[in-house]
């Protein structure tokens, strides 16, 4: 059975007063418009993954208004596992605890229980804006292949957070800037080897298939300078680098600083030079690449995530992904303001419409357009 929410309950989560759906294995289609709450719902799905979500919200964020009296989502998934209940709360002004089983349970087993991907509106500009969305963007690709590749980050943060006091604060002596480098050093070489393995598999997973959607060539680059790869290479870079970082206040090295480059691989065109058409394409065949990757590395397809997708292809894109997806057997959660954009689908999938009663939101199964 593949990897798939049977079971979601929403309580007092943003626009949600109670929403509670039982979907199939299937594509799940959410349509309804603008403002009733289908951007809401994945959101939620998202936090079954480890992380802050797809919005990068925090909890008290997530609350619904004016009651704001904290949330609760529950879910049921089938897993390679078996199944699991999982389950997210969050009172007033507390983080979220997460509980698998009815136990408390850290981010890092979501990760090892649940693949998940996402294509958002808010990513469409990823090739033409900052470094930092890529970083992202390139991270949660990573962690879908390596559940460890979050804690690696978060280690390498933190020091990092304390190195930066240290180089704001001026301190000079270089005893104190030692431990924390090798912490760093460790890390930091964890984060760029597992980076440059996602990029491997999914070059790999590219290569194999046959697809409608354009290749990217991906690379990872630093920001400034050659990109330190080894844990000695990277203890040495931040030792160099010491007398530009107190300058700076900050650390200027280091995969904090890694920068994901693509290029449209048919044209030899740098994906920020292609048309805005080209490059959301490249960002679909990079998802559907990741999940073809993951059935082969994971035994399951990811849950995946295509918020207002649909909206921004012509008639053959849209059914080539819907093909891409039903052949992959992912559980892809779909939303769209009108159901004739998921035409294609058929009975392939399952359809909810989604509306505002004004006192909250009703999510209504209904058949195939």
């Amino acid at each position: 059975m593949p990897l798939h929410i049977n079971r979601l309950t929403l309580s007092h989560f943003r626009s949600h007063l109670y929403v509670s759906l039982t979907p199939d294995p299937r594509p799940v289609v959410l349509f309804g418009p603008n403002g009733a709450g289908k951007t809401n719902l994945i959101e939620a799905v998202s936090l079954f993954s480890p992380g802050r979500g797809m919005r990068r919200a925090s909890a008290q964020d997530m609350t619904r208004r004016p009651e704001a009296l904290g949330w609760k989502i529950t879910g049921e998934i089938t897993t390679p596992e078996g199944d699991q209940d999982i389950a997210f709360q969050s009172e007033l002004g507390q983080p979220r605890q997460v509980r698998i089983n009815d136990k408390p349970a850290p981010q890092t087993r979501l990760g090892e229980l649940v693949r998940m991907l996402w294509l958002l509106p808010s990513m469409d500009r990823l090739w033409i804006e900052g470094a930092e969305g890529r970083r992202r963007f390139l991270d949660r690709m990573t962690l879908s292949f390596f559940p460890g590749h979050g804690d690696a980050s978060l280690t390498y943060e933190k020091a990092m957070r304390e190195r930066n006091r240290l180089l704001k604060e001026q301190v000079r002596d270089p005893l104190w800037y030692k431990a924390l480098e090798a912490q760093m050093a460790v890390s930091g070489a964890e984060i760029h080897a597992n980076r440059q393995s996602a990029l491997a598999r999914i070059a790999q997973a590219q290569d194999q298939a046959s697809t409608r959607f354009p290749a990217a060539q991906l690379d990872l680059i630093q920001t400034e300078g050659e990109m330190p790869d080894g844990e000695a290479d990277l203890r040495a870079a931040f030792q160099e680098s010491r007398f530009r970082d107190l300058a700076a206040g900050r650390t200027l090295v280091g995969p904090h600083r890694a920068d994901l480059y693509g290029v449209f691989a048919a044209k030899g065109v740098p994906a920020a030079d292609s048309s805005t058409g080209e490059q959301k394409a490249l960002l679909i065949s990079l998802v559907l690449s990741n999940a073809r990757a993951l059935v082969e590395d994971f035994g399951a397809p990811p849950i995946v995530l295509l918020d207002e997708v649909p909206a921004h292809l012509d008639a053959t894109r849209r059914a080539a992904l819907y093909d891409e997806i039903c052949a992959l057997g992912a559980q892809a959660w779909m939303t769209g303001t009108g159901a004739e954009l998921f035409s294609e689908l058929g009975e392939r999938a399952q359809y909810f419409e989604v509306t505002d009663t004004g006192t909250g939101t009703a999510v209504t199964q209904v058949g195939s357009p």
